[in-house]
């Protein structure tokens, strides 16, 4: 039988690339969305991939779709952190909600959706928890002090949890991707677009399917002693000592 993994925000952008991965590499993968059903249907008949609709920032939320998946599926033995949302603004122009919205989504989402599953991985002595931070995570980016602060807050988790349960043969470990190439950045201006890829000395945006090679490794049995880590897909844009 297959190992289960979850893909949070997995129908699309990276988290598509993400669970086309898993699934390809023999895993039963499950998809959880937020709000697009039309899409996560498109997706479900595409792949065949189970999906469940849950609003990470909602405890209750996760914790119901992780007991759907499990009576469904079966044990979760990885968990992809990888939902998240943008509410970007100069903090002198930004409003608590904007603050609040992102802070939910993309860093209490770590709690809300790793908790859920974090007893059953320590008593099958397996688990793999993969969290997806960002480059801006790692150097702040203006107009963004809400996103940069939850996506740092993503790399202190991941090496606080990964010494907590690193003797149970869970690994937990980060990836902080550059600018990728998804719908969201596409929708950039022409002009802002090309002056983001004049930073990036490969001279190009990512690929999604980049991100998901690395998740596929880091999922697999191969990278039992790789824990805490975190790794940066970016094309040298920000070069960082973990």
């Amino acid at each position: 039988m297959s190992k289960v993994a979850v893909v949070t925000g997995g129908t699309r952008g990276i988290g598509e690339a993400i669970s086309r991965r898993l699934q390809n590499a023999g895993f039963t993968v499950a998809a959880i969305y937020g709000g697009n059903v039309e899409r996560a249907e498109a997706f479900k008949a595409e792949t065949g991939i189970a999906v469940y609709k849950a609003d990470v920032a909602d405890a209750d939320a996760c914790a119901a779709a992780i007991a759907q998946i499990e009576s469904d599926l079966g044990p979760v033995a990885v968990l992809v952190n990888n939902a998240g949302i943008t509410r970007d603004g100069m903090f002198h122009k930004m409003d608590y909600q904007q603050w609040s919205d992102v802070i939910r989504t993309n860093l209490d989402s770590m709690f809300t959706m790793t908790r859920p599953v974090i007893d059953s991985m320590r008593n099958e002595g397996f688990g793999r928890i993969i969290n997806i931070s960002s480059v801006n995570g790692q150097k702040g980016q203006m107009g963004q002090v809400n996103y940069s602060t939850a996506k740092a807050g993503v790399v202190g988790f991941t090496k606080a949890l990964a010494q907590e349960t690193a003797r149970k043969g869970i690994t937990v470990n980060c990836i902080c991707p550059g600018y990728i190439n998804t719908e969201m950045v596409a929708a950039v201006p022409e002009k802002v677009l090309e002056s983001i890829i004049s930073t990036i000395p490969v001279g190009r945006l990512g690929e999604a399917d980049e991100i998901g090679a690395l998740v596929e490794y880091l999922a697999s049995d191969s990278a039992a002693f790789v824990t805490g880590a975190v790794m940066s897909i970016n094309g040298g844009q920000y070069m960082a000592n973990g």
